[in-house]
């Protein structure tokens, strides 16, 4: 019955004493339907008059409270003017003002602005917090600890397998791969931590609940690994167990889980579309958190959906309210946006390491006479390339060419300009000519590059049987030799214009090499910072080697690859601007005693001469094992020499872990192997060689060429 229809009987009894009230009925005065009953008063009559008009609480009191003989409410009272209990009927009835509600609705309007502001400050807090990663794993981590617990009890972030790099088109069925999962820890004091934490920085958010003695478990987060992804267990394929995410999902073209991707905003686990969703991307059969309890995000990034991040809350907590679904399109666009710049910086950061790494040579050789170690160390993380080079370079005679150059800046261009400065380094010393030469054309090298390519390098050639070397400098920090008493000395050696200067002549200075000497040969970012220049760092260089050469038994050399590691120790926390190329020599040398050297006139009994020299310096070195096949190529090779040849040719051998045999001449024209036909009175000695030798080759000189074979000593 509305409010109209009670008021009838009331207007057919006007002298009754009005109508008493049970309690709990809507129409008592005082109750919250009262003003509702002012307000739908019949037409034509007044708000004022009507009988059940609230009473002023000062003139009326309640109906069972009246004294005994009072006439009841809207009857006229003996000797006084009859006065309505409400105001009159001539004047309309003021609006109620809410007045005691207004302070409800302001204090309930602030803490909105409150919550508001506060959830504005945490997703700037988490963004900048994803922001910060560089990497993949630190963009998806950043999103994980921001989230848990000031958001959500537990998240997981799914991402695309492979992972789509810039303009890249993927190839075959979307997968997504459980990239981490991270959630509130077990142990319940660790999980009040946290929350105090969290709650201190982000007040108005929803407050983890559960009691100190126990967190409720989520089923669908198993523990962290040690790489902070869920345990998928590898017997089911990934596909995770009963109590856990899976940990690969295949997205079905039209399916559920791709309506929810291509739709792009976050919803809610209990909409039409993510309760089917949510079973493929998790697995089926799982415990999924029901209502405002779960939320699936999509991640899209500049041009594609990547992957998906599940926001769950535990039951002891309050559920996700509306205002936080923008909260998980924030985190899921920033998230995104992140994890597509750590694509590109990853596959900048492996293109630059696979420059610098084909730049600089896989492997050392290990020349006779001489052992070798290397370091390279980038200018910092983010700059992985440079142009700091080294170098070895096998030379004829048992000799080797050390290398060590440095381009201006640490970017890509500076390793291209390296690399094309060590190929054409090394054709020079293919070339086998001298260093200053080398160093000259290397300077018209960088000028066709450009006339701002600008290089330091050093360029030195030992030669183990000689112990000596020969060194010239392009503006390059001198070398420091380190020799077996203990003494290191500082090279002196004419600097020199750098590279790429033009119009300027290159020194050459011939320096002895004692054996169980250590050359050092690096660039000026081992000595060069901001705290220092580049000859006290020199210095401090030289004194590092003397002391590490003391700490080694008297007489004894370093172990090469500890005095590279001790040597790279000068650097502080904040001496690297520069990346570093460091190359170490130890010379060994090849003792006068393993040597056998003669120079033959080209006269047809030179093949018969050469091969009794041969057999007297076996004899002497006790190898008469090899006599047989020594004598064979020897005579073939010296064969080949004297037939053309007009100048003496030179027949060397040389005694270490093998036999090596070379035959010089003055022709520059290299043999070449080829399969002579039954016809042929030629063309079968360097088929010979080929077969016996265990390696051989031909190198061309200054003066001629050189051919040499090896074989294993017995």
């Amino acid at each position: 019955m509305n409010s109209t229809d009670a008021s009838e009987p009331e207007r057919a009894r006007p002298g009754s004493g009005g109508r008493g009230h049970a309690p709990g009925d809507d129409s008592a005065p005082g109750n919250d339907s009262a003003p509702a009953a002012r307000n739908t008063a019949p037409e034509g009559e007044s708000p004022g008059a009507h009988p059940h008009e609230e009473p002023h609480p000062h003139e009326e009191p309640h109906p069972h409270e009246r004294p005994h003989g009072a006439p009841p409410p809207g009857a006229p009272s003996s000797g006084a003017t009859p006065v309505a209990p409400g105001p009159s009927p001539a004047v309309p009835a003021p609006v109620p003002v809410p007045a005691p509600a207004a302070p409800a609705d302001s204090s309930e309007r602030s803490e909105r602005e409150r919550r508001g502001g506060d959830r504005l400050r945490f997703v700037g807090a988490a963004t900048r917090r994803v922001a910060r990663g560089i990497d993949l794993d630190e963009t998806v981590l950043g999103l994980c600890r921001a989230s848990v617990p000031a958001y959500s009890d537990a998240i997981l972030v799914y991402l695309r397998d492979p992972l789509p790099v810039g303009d890249e088109r993927p190839t075959g069925p979307m997968v997504l791969r459980l990239r981490r999962s991270d959630r509130i820890p077990d142990d319940p004091l660790a999980a009040q931590a946290l929350q105090a934490a969290q709650t201190a920085q982000h007040p108005s958010l929803p407050e983890p609940g559960g009691p100190l003695g126990g967190v409720p478990a989520l089923p669908l987060v198993g523990r962290p690994g040690p790489t902070g992804r869920s345990g998928g267990d590898p017997a089911t394929g990934g596909r995770g167990t009963g109590s856990t995410a899976a940990e690969l999902a295949e997205v079905r073209p039209g399916g559920p889980l791709a309506e929810v991707l291509r739709g792009v905003r976050p919803v809610f686990a209990d909409s039409p579309s993510a309760s089917a969703a949510l079973p493929e991307l998790l697995g089926p059969g799982r415990d999924v958190p029901t209502g405002h309890r779960a939320i699936l995000a999509p991640l899209r990034g500049r041009r594609r959906v990547i992957g998906a991040a599940v926001f769950l809350r535990r039951p002891d907590r309050p559920a996700f309210e509306p205002d936080d679904l923008l909260i998980a399109a924030q985190l899921a666009t920033h998230t995104a946006l992140g994890v597509d710049k750590a694509v590109l910086y990853g596959r900048e950061a492996y293109i630059a390491d696979e420059l610098q790494r084909t730049m600089l040579p896989d492997e050392l050789p290990q020349p006779t006479g001489v052992q070798l170690a290397s370091r390279y160390l980038p200018a910092a993380e983010t700059a992985r390339v440079g142009g700091d080079w080294y170098d070895a370079i096998p030379l004829p005679g048992s000799r080797v060419a050390l290398v060590v150059g440095d381009v201006m800046g640490h970017s890509m261009t500076s390793a291209a300009i390296m690399g094309q400065l060590r190929t054409t380094a090394q054709t020079l010393a293919g070339l086998d000519l001298p260093p200053q030469e080398v160093l000259h054309h290397l300077d018209e090298q960088a000028q066709r590059l450009g006339s701002d390519r600008m290089a330091t390098c050093l360029y030195a050639v030992y030669d183990p049987v000689a112990h000596r070397i020969v060194v010239a400098n392009a503006g390059h920090p001198p070398p420091v030799m380190l020799h077996r008493s203990g003494r290191a000395e500082v090279l002196r050696i004419p600097a020199g214009a750098p590279i790429g200067v033009g119009g300027v002549d290159f020194e050459a200075v011939e320096l002895d090499a004692p054996a169980g000497a250590t050359l050092l040969l690096y660039t000026d970012g081992l000595v060069e910072s901001r705290q220092r220049d580049v000859w006290t760092g020199i210095e401090h260089l030289r004194e590092k080697l003397a002391a590490t050469a003391r700490l080694t038994r008297p007489g004894a050399a370093a172990p090469l690859e500890p005095l590279c590691d001790e040597v790279l120790d000068i650097l502080g926390p904040g001496d690297r601007d520069d990346d570093i190329a460091l190359l170490a020599a130890r010379f060994d040398g090849i003792a006068p005693s393993d040597v056998a050297y003669w120079f033959l006139d080209p006269r047809a009994q030179t093949a018969g001469q050469a091969r009794r020299l041969a057999r007297r310096a076996l004899a002497r070195w006790g190898l008469e094992e090899l006599t047989e096949p020594v004598e064979l190529l020897v005579s073939e090779v010296v064969t080949n020499a004297v037939r053309y040849a007009e100048r003496p040719i030179t027949l060397r051998l040389l005694r270490t872990d093998t036999l090596r045999c070379e035959v010089g001449d003055d022709v520059p024209q290299l043999p070449r192997l080829r399969q002579a036909r039954a016809t042929d009175e030629g063309g079968r000695g360097l088929y010979l060689v080929n077969r016996l030798a265990r390696r051989w080759g031909a190198t061309r000189l200054s003066t001629g060429k050189v051919v040499w074979f090896e074989l294993a000593l017995p």
